[in-house]
Protein backbone atom coordinates (compact mmCIF):
# COMPACT_ATOMS: atom_id res chain seq x y z
CA UNK A 1 0.00 0.00 0.00
CA UNK A 2 0.97 3.40 -0.66
CA UNK A 3 2.70 5.87 2.11
CA UNK A 4 0.45 8.04 1.31
CA UNK A 5 -2.52 5.73 2.34
CA UNK A 6 -0.25 4.46 5.43
CA UNK A 7 0.32 7.70 6.63
CA UNK A 8 -3.85 9.12 6.27
CA UNK A 9 -4.93 5.88 7.74
CA UNK A 10 -2.48 5.40 10.70
CA UNK A 11 -0.78 9.03 11.25
CA UNK A 12 -3.77 10.85 10.96
CA UNK A 13 -6.98 9.45 11.04
CA UNK A 14 -6.55 6.23 13.70
CA UNK A 15 -4.71 8.35 16.32
CA UNK A 16 -6.78 11.51 16.33
CA UNK A 17 -9.72 9.80 16.62
CA UNK A 18 -8.39 7.63 19.09
CA UNK A 19 -6.93 10.51 21.15
CA UNK A 20 -9.89 12.22 20.81
CA UNK A 21 -11.80 9.29 22.85
CA UNK A 22 -9.04 8.91 25.55
CA UNK A 23 -10.02 12.62 26.56
CA UNK A 24 -13.92 11.78 26.18
CA UNK A 25 -14.78 11.99 29.88
CA UNK A 26 -11.73 11.87 30.85
CA UNK A 27 -12.55 13.05 34.23
CA UNK A 28 -14.81 9.68 34.99
CA UNK A 29 -11.91 7.65 33.75
CA UNK A 30 -9.19 9.21 35.75
CA UNK A 31 -11.21 8.18 38.76
CA UNK A 32 -11.53 4.25 36.95
CA UNK A 33 -8.63 3.76 36.06
CA UNK A 34 -4.85 4.45 37.53
CA UNK A 35 -3.18 4.41 34.55
CA UNK A 36 -4.65 6.85 32.52
CA UNK A 37 -3.04 9.97 31.16
CA UNK A 38 -4.20 13.23 30.66
CA UNK A 39 -5.07 14.19 26.88
CA UNK A 40 -4.45 11.04 25.75
CA UNK A 41 -1.47 10.97 24.69
CA UNK A 42 0.88 8.10 23.50
CA UNK A 43 4.67 7.39 23.70
CA UNK A 44 6.30 6.15 21.51
CA UNK A 45 5.87 2.11 22.75
CA UNK A 46 2.40 2.16 22.15
CA UNK A 47 3.06 4.28 18.53
CA UNK A 48 4.95 0.84 18.12
CA UNK A 49 2.70 -1.88 19.32
CA UNK A 50 -0.02 -0.66 17.31
CA UNK A 51 1.71 0.56 13.89
CA UNK A 52 4.77 -1.43 13.92
CA UNK A 53 2.80 -4.39 12.02
CA UNK A 54 0.45 -2.28 9.55
CA UNK A 55 3.94 -0.29 8.64
CA UNK A 56 6.06 -3.79 8.03
CA UNK A 57 2.91 -5.34 5.80
CA UNK A 58 3.15 -1.90 3.69
CA UNK A 59 6.54 -2.02 3.38
CA UNK A 60 6.83 -5.50 2.20
CA UNK A 61 3.29 -4.76 -0.26
CA UNK A 62 5.46 -2.01 -2.02
CA UNK A 63 8.16 -4.50 -2.22
CA UNK A 64 6.30 -7.08 -3.51
CA UNK A 65 3.83 -4.82 -6.22
CA UNK A 66 5.36 -1.64 -6.13
CA UNK A 67 3.98 1.94 -4.65
CA UNK A 68 0.83 2.14 -6.77
CA UNK A 69 -2.91 1.25 -5.53
CA UNK A 70 -4.54 -1.72 -6.87
CA UNK A 71 -8.34 -2.87 -6.17
CA UNK A 72 -8.77 -5.81 -3.89
CA UNK A 73 -9.16 -8.57 -6.00
CA UNK A 74 -8.47 -12.18 -5.13
CA UNK A 75 -8.86 -13.79 -8.47
CA UNK A 76 -5.86 -11.50 -10.54
CA UNK A 77 -3.90 -10.23 -7.63
CA UNK A 78 -4.24 -12.67 -4.53
CA UNK A 79 -0.44 -11.71 -2.60
CA UNK A 80 -1.01 -8.09 -3.23
CA UNK A 81 -5.23 -8.10 -2.14
CA UNK A 82 -4.10 -10.56 0.96
CA UNK A 83 -1.50 -7.65 2.21
CA UNK A 84 -3.43 -4.71 1.49
CA UNK A 85 -6.73 -6.57 3.80
CA UNK A 86 -3.87 -7.83 6.35
CA UNK A 87 -2.82 -3.95 6.82
CA UNK A 88 -6.57 -2.80 7.32
CA UNK A 89 -7.04 -5.86 9.76
CA UNK A 90 -3.94 -4.85 11.97
CA UNK A 91 -5.11 -1.07 11.62
CA UNK A 92 -9.09 -1.87 12.25
CA UNK A 93 -8.16 -4.37 15.01
CA UNK A 94 -6.31 -1.27 16.88
CA UNK A 95 -9.21 1.07 16.60
CA UNK A 96 -11.64 -1.78 17.28
CA UNK A 97 -9.66 -1.97 20.65
CA UNK A 98 -9.38 1.46 21.15
CA UNK A 99 -12.78 2.48 20.75
CA UNK A 100 -14.13 0.02 23.27
CA UNK A 101 -11.52 0.68 25.95
CA UNK A 102 -12.46 4.27 25.73
CA UNK A 103 -16.51 3.89 25.10
CA UNK A 104 -17.39 0.57 27.17
CA UNK A 105 -16.41 1.69 30.68
CA UNK A 106 -18.17 5.27 30.45
CA UNK A 107 -20.97 4.45 28.52
CA UNK A 108 -22.22 0.74 29.58
CA UNK A 109 -25.02 0.75 32.10
CA UNK A 110 -23.78 -2.59 33.63
CA UNK A 111 -20.77 -4.29 35.05
CA UNK A 112 -18.24 -5.75 32.91
CA UNK A 113 -17.90 -9.64 32.53
CA UNK A 114 -14.92 -11.26 32.09
CA UNK A 115 -14.68 -12.95 28.69
CA UNK A 116 -13.28 -16.21 29.87
CA UNK A 117 -15.89 -17.07 32.82
CA UNK A 118 -18.50 -14.14 32.39
CA UNK A 119 -18.48 -13.10 35.89
CA UNK A 120 -18.87 -9.46 36.83
CA UNK A 121 -15.70 -7.59 37.23
CA UNK A 122 -14.83 -4.12 38.46
CA UNK A 123 -14.43 -1.65 35.27
CA UNK A 124 -11.06 -1.42 34.38
CA UNK A 125 -10.50 -5.22 34.58
CA UNK A 126 -8.03 -6.29 31.48
CA UNK A 127 -10.32 -8.94 29.47
CA UNK A 128 -14.04 -7.48 31.07
CA UNK A 129 -16.32 -6.89 28.11
CA UNK A 130 -19.71 -5.02 27.85
CA UNK A 131 -22.29 -5.14 24.64
CA UNK A 132 -21.84 -1.53 24.42
CA UNK A 133 -17.41 -2.06 24.29
CA UNK A 134 -18.35 -4.66 22.01
CA UNK A 135 -20.67 -2.36 19.85
CA UNK A 136 -18.01 0.16 19.80
CA UNK A 137 -15.06 -2.34 18.90
CA UNK A 138 -17.56 -2.60 15.52
CA UNK A 139 -17.53 0.63 15.18
CA UNK A 140 -13.90 1.56 15.28
CA UNK A 141 -13.35 -0.82 12.63
CA UNK A 142 -15.84 0.09 10.54
CA UNK A 143 -14.60 3.90 10.92
CA UNK A 144 -11.05 2.68 9.28
CA UNK A 145 -13.10 0.20 6.82
CA UNK A 146 -14.91 3.27 5.05
CA UNK A 147 -11.94 5.51 5.53
CA UNK A 148 -9.86 2.75 3.31
CA UNK A 149 -13.05 2.07 1.31
CA UNK A 150 -13.47 6.15 0.66
CA UNK A 151 -9.58 6.01 -0.33
CA UNK A 152 -10.02 3.00 -2.72
CA UNK A 153 -13.08 5.24 -5.08
CA UNK A 154 -10.51 8.67 -5.06
CA UNK A 155 -6.96 6.74 -6.15
CA UNK A 156 -7.70 3.25 -7.35
CA UNK A 157 -8.33 2.73 -11.13
CA UNK A 158 -10.15 0.16 -13.09
CA UNK A 159 -13.12 -0.03 -10.28
CA UNK A 160 -15.37 -0.97 -13.10
CA UNK A 161 -13.58 -4.10 -13.95
CA UNK A 162 -12.54 -5.48 -10.72
CA UNK A 163 -14.20 -7.17 -7.80
CA UNK A 164 -17.22 -5.75 -5.77
CA UNK A 165 -14.65 -3.62 -2.48
CA UNK A 166 -17.73 -2.68 -0.37
CA UNK A 167 -16.81 -5.80 1.40
CA UNK A 168 -13.80 -3.72 2.59
CA UNK A 169 -16.04 -1.74 5.22
CA UNK A 170 -17.74 -5.06 6.77
CA UNK A 171 -14.05 -6.26 6.74
CA UNK A 172 -13.08 -3.59 8.75
CA UNK A 173 -15.89 -4.05 11.54
CA UNK A 174 -15.55 -7.54 11.60
CA UNK A 175 -11.40 -6.82 12.07
CA UNK A 176 -12.21 -4.55 14.78
CA UNK A 177 -15.19 -6.77 16.94
CA UNK A 178 -12.84 -9.82 16.11
CA UNK A 179 -9.20 -7.65 17.27
CA UNK A 180 -11.56 -6.67 20.35
CA UNK A 181 -12.43 -10.16 21.76
CA UNK A 182 -8.69 -11.26 21.10
CA UNK A 183 -7.09 -8.87 22.56
CA UNK A 184 -9.80 -9.25 25.51
CA UNK A 185 -8.68 -12.93 26.09
CA UNK A 186 -5.08 -11.82 26.22
CA UNK A 187 -5.20 -9.65 28.99
CA UNK A 188 -8.17 -11.73 30.93
CA UNK A 189 -5.41 -14.48 30.73
CA UNK A 190 -1.82 -13.33 30.09
CA UNK A 191 -2.49 -9.42 31.92
CA UNK A 192 -2.60 -8.85 36.02
CA UNK A 193 -5.83 -7.31 37.13
CA UNK A 194 -6.12 -6.64 40.82
CA UNK A 195 -7.95 -3.79 42.84
CA UNK A 196 -6.23 -1.92 44.95
CA UNK A 197 -8.26 -2.35 48.45
CA UNK A 198 -6.59 1.48 49.49
CA UNK A 199 -7.76 3.17 46.49
CA UNK A 200 -10.45 0.97 45.32
CA UNK A 201 -8.93 1.74 41.81
CA UNK A 202 -7.91 -1.34 39.51
CA UNK A 203 -4.02 -1.88 39.26
CA UNK A 204 -1.63 -4.01 36.53
CA UNK A 205 0.77 -5.07 39.10
CA UNK A 206 0.23 -7.25 42.05
CA UNK A 207 1.53 -5.78 45.46
CA UNK A 208 0.56 -6.90 48.94
CA UNK A 209 -2.22 -4.27 49.12
CA UNK A 210 -3.66 -5.39 45.76
CA UNK A 211 -6.43 -8.16 46.07
CA UNK A 212 -6.09 -10.33 42.41
CA UNK A 213 -8.51 -10.48 40.33
CA UNK A 214 -7.72 -12.12 36.93
CA UNK A 215 -4.63 -12.98 34.48
CA UNK A 216 -0.90 -13.73 34.94
CA UNK A 217 1.89 -10.89 34.67
CA UNK A 218 3.26 -12.13 31.52
CA UNK A 219 2.25 -9.36 29.09
CA UNK A 220 1.81 -5.63 29.45
CA UNK A 221 -1.21 -3.90 27.72
CA UNK A 222 1.26 -2.99 24.82
CA UNK A 223 2.56 -6.78 24.18
CA UNK A 224 -1.53 -7.94 24.04
CA UNK A 225 -2.32 -4.85 21.63
CA UNK A 226 1.02 -6.00 19.34
CA UNK A 227 0.05 -10.16 19.62
CA UNK A 228 -3.32 -9.41 19.22
CA UNK A 229 -2.62 -6.86 16.44
CA UNK A 230 -0.33 -9.77 14.68
CA UNK A 231 -3.17 -12.70 15.23
CA UNK A 232 -5.97 -10.51 13.22
CA UNK A 233 -3.41 -9.64 10.91
CA UNK A 234 -2.42 -13.14 9.67
CA UNK A 235 -5.95 -14.95 10.05
CA UNK A 236 -8.87 -12.78 8.54
CA UNK A 237 -7.21 -11.89 5.28
CA UNK A 238 -7.09 -15.96 4.52
CA UNK A 239 -11.03 -16.25 5.80
CA UNK A 240 -11.84 -13.40 3.61
CA UNK A 241 -10.08 -14.71 0.24
CA UNK A 242 -12.96 -17.71 0.87
CA UNK A 243 -16.05 -15.45 0.72
CA UNK A 244 -14.51 -12.37 -1.26
CA UNK A 245 -17.27 -11.79 -4.34
CA UNK A 246 -15.42 -12.11 -7.57
CA UNK A 247 -15.60 -9.93 -10.00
Amino acid sequence: LSFFLLFYLFADVFPSSSSKLTKWKGEIKKRLDSEYKEGGQRNWVQVFCNGAVPTELALLYMIENGPGEIPIDFSKQYTASWMCLSLLAALACSAGDTWASEVGPVLSKSPPRLITTWEKVPVGTNGGVTVVGLVSSLLGGTFVGITYFLTQLVFVNDLDISAPQWPIIAFGGLAGLLGSVVDSYLGATMQFTGLDESTGMVVNSPANEVKYIAGKPILDNNAVNLFSSVVIALLLPTAAWGFWPME
